[in-house]
């Protein structure tokens, strides 16, 4: 089963409720919270449909960007060994940092498949 709901460029979770006998779940990857929840699948899938539009339409009404999912940036605490290394790699190869660990993700990605 696929964890994750696609809809105009924005992802939701799917989480399961036992308790109350429920699915539920938010956006993922911006800072606002918006959630959704239903009891069958198709639901939940319509209530994340509507979350998103919902969200689009109350950002349009108060003249707000919407939030962009994974804006592109994003920081790493690789500790002090593992940034000096990479560095050192990067200088070598006459590159940034940023070009490194992009090419490093790129190559990582290619190789597991999810």
């Amino acid at each position: 089963m696929n964890n994750m709901l696609k809809y105009r460029g924005y992802y939701g979770s799917i989480e399961a409720s036992p308790e109350d006998n429920c699915l539920f779940g938010k956006l993922q990857f911006i800072r606002a919270l918006v959630s959704y929840e239903g009891v069958t699948v198709a639901e939940l899938e319509q209530a994340f449909k509507d979350a998103v539009d919902d969200y689009l339409e109350t950002c349009a009404a108060l003249k707000q960007e919407p939030e962009t999912p994974c804006k592109g940036s994003f920081n790493v605490r690789v500790g002090h060994d593992l940034h000096l290394a990479a560095s050192l790699a990067a200088t070598r190869q006459k590159i940034t940092l940023n070009d490194l660990t992009r090419r490093a993700l790129n190559e990582y990605l290619e190789h597991h498949s999810f």
